[in-house]
């Protein structure tokens, strides 16, 4: 299948000239396993340099000290765990720093309540297991299992999803570094350069609670939301002509003014008070994470560019707003158009055609 009829290719794929350009300039030492050096995956991910004619993009844009501390952890034998609120990145940092270190971020086991062990270890095709009894073929290799063998990373999203005795299953594979099959009598040792980024947000803590014997196995970093208005406004506008290049939207990329006043609700909203801190609101039940806010531009956009003449007006932007807000019908109704009233409202003229738009549809 052409590139072009994929939906969503891997980072690997869609940074290929960027990653090629590191690779070909690499002048320090590289660890076994890897493509590149810990300092040009340091420039993959923060971006913002040239090399050999290719602009490295910023893949991430936050605390650069964060990022030198999960390629750090990569470099050792611990494994990472990427932990913060939804929306925060966590997805996004794990698959391009496996598609830098190893040039690959498919090896991926999500983390769900159907989530069972094999998924960490392996299974087996049991049609070929009746007709010939364990043996190799047989076997069907985990992602993790495929990252040992070749000495590359292992996603696992969402671990705190994952039941007990699934993240149980990790815990010697990251110790011993072995894998036991004793069906047929093997031990796989994990090869240089093998790893696993593991992710988990805040608001799934009390679920499946990972165990002290198994964070002890990570390096932990915690990735904030964006610390302040003008970074989160240039992930979000950068994120969403990234998004929707790949998108047949058929509309324009929004404007500042309306990137800056989804990034101004959402902060809001999110904190429970007004920019300058004047004013107390109710928080709703939602998230409204920065990835939030790209999803519901690149909506927005979609409203526009199918039934409108490809500008984001205010009434697609209320419509994706109300959608993203009210998650809960009776508390976020309310709190949403206590917002519109007492704050929305009096902020004049600029804001009237969006608070005409979000109050008609909130009634």
């Amino acid at each position: 299948m052409s590139d072009k009829n994929v939906q969503r290719l891997p980072a690997e794929e869609l940074y290929r000239r960027e990653l090629e350009a590191l690779i070909a300039a690499e002048q320090d030492p590289v660890p076994t396993g890897w493509k590149m050096s810990p300092r040009s995956v340091l420039a993959y991910l923060t971006g913002g340099v040239s090399v050999k004619g290719v602009e490295i993009t910023p893949k991430y844009m936050g605390n650069r000290r964060l990022v030198e501390i999960a390629i750090a952890t990569l470099v050792t034998d611990r494994a990472l765990l990427l932990i913060g609120e939804p929306g925060t990145a966590k997805s996004w940092l794990s698959e391009h720093l496996s598609a830098a270190v190893n040039g690959d971020s498919t090896k991926v086991v999500q983390g769900t309540a159907g989530t069972t062990e094999e998924h960490i270890r392996y299974s087996w095709n049991y049609a070929m297991l009746i007709a010939r009894g364990p043996c190799p073929e047989a076997m069907v290799k985990s992602p993790v299992y495929r990252a040992m063998e070749s000495g590359s990373i292992a996603r696992v999203e969402e671990i705190s999803r994952c039941a007990s005795e699934v993240q149980d299953a990790l815990i010697s594979l990251l110790s011993e570094k072995r894998l036991s099959v004793p069906e047929l009598g093997l031990e796989v040792p994990a090869a240089k350069g093998f790893s696993v980024i593991a992710t988990a947000n805040t608001r799934d803590k009390g679920v499946n609670d990972m165990s002290a014997a198994l964070k002890r196995r990570f390096n932990i970093v915690v990735l904030p939301t964006p610390s302040d208005m003008a970074t989160e406004m240039e992930i979000v506008r950068t994120r969403v002509e990234q998004l929707s290049a790949g998108l047949d939207l058929n509309a324009r990329q929004p404007d500042g003014n309306t990137v800056e006043k989804v990034v101004t609700i959402f902060r809001e909203l999110r904190a429970g008070a007004t920019l300058d801190g004047k004013q107390k609101l109710k928080s709703t039940s939602g998230v409204l994470s920065t990835a939030e806010a790209i999803s519901l531009l690149a909506n927005s956009m979609a409203l526009a560019g199918s039934f409108g003449d490809g500008g984001v007006t205010a009434g697609d932007l209320a419509a994706a707003l109300q959608g993203a807000v009210v998650k809960d019908e009776d508390k976020d109704r309310i709190s949403w158009k206590e917002y519109l009233e007492n704050v929305m409202k009096k902020r004049g003229s600029e804001w009237l055609p969006l608070y005409r738009a979000c109050r008609e549809l909130n009634e």
